[in-house]
């Protein structure tokens, strides 16, 4: 399972601020592609790839966080009402479920979340899904 730290930005390479930079730069519309991000920064495209979905930045504005999770549920019933509510436990919000017709009696599932008054970390709930017999494969795809 993955573990996530908030860590002094001097610790880490340079690359890491960078990509930072450059997805701020493409969320906020001042450049429309990514290779003008990654050229404005410094970086190569595959710095940026390789890295855009683990570094965040731990500013005040990100704690009003999101997540995806995605998860293997098998095809039995209130099965994913006690997942649902394990994340209704730690206080996350469910902004939206996405859940497939189960194929060879495995459903897949992919969930967003709004942690901003989540009283666990995101470690702690995918711990507490993966607990939750009959839930498989659970990963956090992204967090903002």
């Amino acid at each position: 399972m993955d573990k996530y730290y908030i860590v002094d930005q001097s610790l880490l390479p340079e690359t890491f601020d960078k990509v930072i930079q450059a997805r701020h730069l493409l969320d906020t519309g001042q450049v429309k592609k990514i290779s003008e991000a990654v050229k404005e920064v410094g970086i190569s495209r595959g710095s940026y790839y390789k890295y855009k979905d683990l570094v965040y930045e731990a500013s005040n504005a990100s704690w009003d966080r999101k997540a995806l999770i995605s998860f293997m549920l098998d095809n039995r019933r209130g099965l994913l009402s006690k997942v649902l509510a394990t994340i209704s436990n730690s206080d996350a919000s469910i902004l939206t479920i996405n859940q497939n017709i189960p194929i060879h009696d495995v459903a897949s599932v992919v969930i967003s979340l709004d942690l901003t008054h989540m009283h666990i970390t995101i470690d702690e709930l995918l711990e507490q899904i993966k607990d939750i017999d009959g839930a498989n494969k659970i990963s956090l795809i992204s967090i903002e």
